[in-house]
């Protein structure tokens, strides 16, 4: 599991994750859990797409209620910032 310090972490809003959707730029971002990953890197979030998942979202609850993997699957991806409430 990747360690990071949590509080030298930017902040970024909804609305500035929504533009890294993998449409409107490049980055392909999402969050879990207040954390913002960076997951363009993965072949499976292509266009900004994994299955019935959409990039640019915090997709807690979807993935709390609905996914196959545990959390841990954002193992593998760079924390890049923290969501704002």
């Amino acid at each position: 599991m990747e360690s990071f310090d949590l509080e030298g972490l930017p902040v970024y809003s909804k609305s500035q994750l929504a533009l890294r959707n993998g449409e409107d730029r490049e980055e392909i971002w999402t969050a879990y859990n207040g954390i913002i990953y960076d997951v363009g890197s993965s072949r499976l979030w292509r266009n900004g797409k994994h299955y019935e998942h959409w990039a640019g979202q915090d997709l807690t609850e979807e993935l709390d209620r609905d996914a196959p993997h545990t959390k841990n699957v954002f193992d593998k991806f760079k924390a890049i910032g923290k969501l704002s409430n």
